[in-house]
């Protein structure tokens, strides 16, 4: 025989704990949503070229995972304004790069921006919460080189096809294949959004 007013007591104490354990947990994950202050202060601290973090220097943002943007930072200026100095950063005279990951600036959010040469004109394009979803082809090996270890180049083994997913800048999921040199481009950029540098899949380094 049950004893009902006992396990009704402790049946509503423990849905009580639970509800409290909810909100906490509910009031907690909003204070996590939006950019941190270092972020928002890294990405409004310059006024076009961002500093570029560099090897052993910025060894703890380069060596970090990162992760995705939530709603919030997807519909924030913020996100416009980093994406437009990413730009700037990788294309300005001084970089002149091909690729450049949301870590290399100090965010360490999946975000990278990629010359496409696989397009007309190879653009310069911007890819959010992206992912490599597979890789296949032939693997080639090919110099590459890296604006946060400057003056040192590899020769690193890359696939020679990339199936990727991401959201445009405004907000579009898209999953694609990419072949060829951008493949090789996009393989180095989500590395860094894995704390991995192409050193640690060379072949062979050298000071250029």
């Amino acid at each position: 025989m049950r004893r009902p007013r006992k396990n009704t007591y402790l049946c509503c104490m423990k849905k009580l704990l639970r509800i409290i354990c909810l909100l906490v947990l509910a009031a907690s994950c909003g204070n996590r949503g939006g950019w941190t202050a270092r972020e928002k202060a890294v990405i409004s601290q310059s006024d076009s070229v961002m500093y570029v973090c560099t090897m052993p220097v910025d060894s703890a943002i380069l060596r970090a995972s990162s992760i995705d943007l939530g709603a919030d930072e997807l519909r924030s200026a913020e996100l416009q304004t980093l994406i437009a100095k990413m730009l700037k950063t990788v294309t300005d005279p001084s970089q002149d790069g091909v690729g450049i990951a949301a870590p290399q600036v100090g965010i360490n959010r999946r975000i990278v921006c990629v010359m496409r040469y696989d397009k007309p004109g190879r653009p310069f394009e911007a890819y959010v919460n992206i992912h490599i979803d597979s890789l296949t082809g032939p693997i080639v090996h090919g110099p590459e080189g890296c604006l946060s270890l400057p003056g040192m180049r590899g020769i690193v083994p890359r696939s020679s096809t990339a199936h990727i997913s991401y959201l445009t800048p405004e907000g579009t999921p898209v999953s694609e294949q990419v072949d060829g040199y951008s493949a090789i481009i996009f393989q180095h950029e989500c590395d860094h959004l894995d704390g991995i540098l192409y050193t640690d899949r060379a072949d062979s380094v050298f000071v250029e």
